[in-house]
């Protein structure tokens, strides 16, 4: 990104358009990066609680009055009789980078000897599903989608949450290749694809595993690869045959006849891109659904070729030191608790996550009391008057409504950082393009402060901010050679040392123990998990919890909205266009339940409920529902939102959320 600036202020954000892969653009919600960093609403100044917690009722204090009750607090608990593990740090990305994400605040909570937080929000769950099968989350190299014959975007709506990848797809378009959305909504990127396969959500395993019966059955694997560069097929042969077409039918809602075709052309193609995205791994079997679909390229050869593979992520291939970032060893052996378990961390003390009582909490990068899960219960523990609860935050957040202190931060613009990638193969330097507003800081300022405040060891805290990126970079990994420091500041993004485009896999090399890639899994076995791919079924899967289904049966989906990014620009006006909370539902459901379009409705479990407007559509499946979110309570009408209705229930593997596993009903309002 450019940011041009003149007097000192920011006028205009823009892409790189020398980028070789954001090739000049910006995403919708970053197009409107200056209205949210000059926001009227910007906190510019620290604030202390004066009203009842979640009124959002504050008095301006000075930065020396608010460090200093906040270090002496922390340091009482710390010394009190549950030690400092009864302070909880909870943080993910809602500012990112190195520095600003995990460096001078992991160095804080480790030496204070905090309890530590298991970050699984997001990704988790798909990460062990990539480690599980070919070693590592790095996939194949989207610069070489031009080159695919087939592309598969599969549980990811990409002209949403990953904007340019789709030149790419583009380029292989209008070479011949065919485009596909496997995905049980039709999003605005199924619109623009070739063909929509509307699977029924959390069934992805079974499709892979049909396909994979299919492709054996009519000879189209690939027994080169297969000989030299895998590990265990006659077991997965085994499997597969358990997943014929009229049975994963039956488990997807998709007719046997397309689950062939689909086989087949997936099969037939030479370099197959399958795009999997963080979605359709937000169910009991998520971890697992990864898995299985990661195994496809192998069987078929197609990672020998540019643009074939499977992609959920390319992170794993920046290595920068996070242990010189975090320094871990100063860490006594504390607790971990996972953050989707912050309800039960709140509310339940030993009861819900063992340990004792979480007495303290600091909240930065992240929004809790809107994107948590089990919403209800999160906000009944941010109540308790006997939580000190500390917010380092850009807006007055729902959570920031319900802290003791909220303490104003920097953005993007403002402070320094250095980035890894999701998608593509670019570490990114983050230079400050404007001084920080009002009373600002930068995440790093404000842990090295609060560390001297309260009476932590200096030595760890002295590194300013270009120390840390030094840091960051002292790394002898192959990948990393050319991303040196003078490189990023001369020119702000560097390629890692990966050829363009990236085969990581074209003649094996994949990092798991075996060195192959793993249909079945030695270390899956040991951990009592079936160690072949396989259909785990989400954990409110409705076949295999009749009597909830019953009660509750239509299966909520609650992504994005294609102008917010989880609850981050949802209190931009321009963004918001005067919208609303709502949920799209299929005429079939809507029609028994007297639903009309436009209708207001309620969306409701035994967990909670939240009110929405109701569009009549065939854009979704029967039996599923879509509520664009996630809105923060205090912008809807009800002060609710999704994650009312959401459980703290877990994946299978990796400890990640199961947002997309979760049953409801939906009635008129009323």
């Amino acid at each position: 990104m450019i940011t041009t600036v003149e007097g000192g202020r920011a006028i205009r954000v823009q892409g790189d358009p020398d980028h070789p892969f954001t090739s000049g653009f910006l995403c919708a919600k970053v197009n409107r990066y200056l209205e949210r960093t000059y926001h009227p609403e910007r906190l510019l100044h620290p604030l202390k609680r004066v009203g009842k917690k979640g009124r959002g009722e504050f008095q301006r204090v000075s930065w020396d009055e608010a460090l200093q009750d906040i270090g002496g607090r922390l340091r009482a608990i710390a010394e009190g009789p549950h030690g400092a593990q009864a302070i909880l740090p909870y943080s993910y990305c809602g500012t990112m980078g190195m520095l600003q994400g995990q460096s001078m605040d992991r160095r804080f909570f480790h030496a204070l000897g905090a309890t530590k937080l298991d970050r699984t929000i997001c990704s988790t769950a798909g990460a062990w599903g990539m480690r599980m099968t070919v070693g590592a989350n790095i996939g194949a190299d989207a610069e070489g989608i031009p080159s695919s014959d087939l592309v598969l975007l599969w549980g990811t709506n990409t002209l949403t949450s990953n904007p340019h990848l789709w030149p790419f797809v583009r380029q292989a378009r209008d070479k011949g290749a065919r485009v596909l959305c496997i995905d049980p909504l039709r999003t605005r990127t199924a619109d623009q694809c070739d063909e929509w396969i509307p699977i029924r959500p959390g069934t992805d395993a079974a499709l892979a595993l049909g396909m994979m019966h299919v492709i054996f059955a009519d000879g189209l694997q690939d027994d080169d690869f297969i000989a030299r560069y895998t590990l265990g097929v006659e077991l997965l042969r085994v499997r597969a045959q358990e997943y014929p077409p009229e049975r994963v039918a039956s488990l997807t809602g998709l007719e046997a006849e397309r689950i062939v075709a689909l086989a087949r052309e997936y099969g037939r193609a030479r370099a197959a891109f399958l795009r999997v995205n963080y979605g359709l791994q937000r169910h009991g079997g998520g971890a697992m659904a990864v898995r299985t679909i990661a195994c496809l390229p192998a069987v078929t050869g197609h990672w020998r070729r540019p643009g074939g593979g499977v992609q959920l992520s390319t992170s794993a291939n920046f290595k920068y030191n996070t242990a010189a970032l975090e320094r871990p060893e100063t860490s006594p052996d504390v607790r971990t608790i996972n953050m989707i378990r912050l309800g039960d961390a709140l509310t339940r003390g030993d009861a819900g996550v063992g340990g004792p009582p979480v007495q303290a909490l600091v909240v930065y990068n992240s929004n809790p009391a809107a994107v948590a899960p089990d919403r209800n219960r999160v906000l009944t523990g941010l109540r308790r008057d006997d939580l000190f609860t500390v917010v380092l935050e850009h807006f007055q957040t729902d959570t920031a409504d319900y802290a003791d202190y909220v303490l104003p931060a920097t953005t993007q613009l403002e402070h320094w950082d250095v980035h890894l990638a999701y998608g593509h193969h670019y570490a990114t330097l983050n230079r400050p393009a404007i001084a920080p507003l009002g009373e600002c800081k930068p995440n790093t300022q404000i842990f090295r402060e609060l560390a001297a405040h309260a009476g932590l060891p200096g030595a760890a805290f002295a590194d300013d901010d270009d120390a840390l990126i030094r840091q960051a970079l002292q790394t002898t990994d192959a990948k990393m050679a050319t991303v040196t420091y003078d490189a990023l500041m001369a020119h702000g993004w560097v390629r890692l040392n990966v050829p363009t485009p990236y085969l990581p896999y074209a003649e094996g090399g994949f990092p798991t123990p075996s060195g192959k890639c793993e249909f079945y899994s030695a270390r899956m076995e040991s951990i009592g998990l079936d160690p072949l791919p396989d259909f785990t079924p989400p954990h409110e899967y409705p076949e295999a919890v009749p009597d909830l289904a019953a009660r509750f049966p239509i299966t909520l989906i609650s992504s994005p909205r294609h102008q917010f990014l989880n609850s981050t620009f949802v209190n931009i006006a321009s963004l918001r266009r005067d919208a609303e909370p709502e949920v799209t539902l299929h005429p079939s459901d809507a029609e028994p339940r007297e639903i009309l379009d436009g209708a207001s409705v309620v969306v409701f479990n035994d967990r909670g409920a939240f009110s929405a407007v109701a569009r009549v559509s065939e854009s979704v499946r029967p039996g599923v529902a879509w509520a664009p979110s996630i809105w923060w309570g205090k912008l809807t009408s009800d002060r609710h939102n999704a994650n009312e209705t959401t459980s703290q229930r877990t994946t299978d593997m990796g400890g990640g959320p199961v947002f997309y596993d979760n049953l409801v009903e939906i009635a008129p309002a009323g």
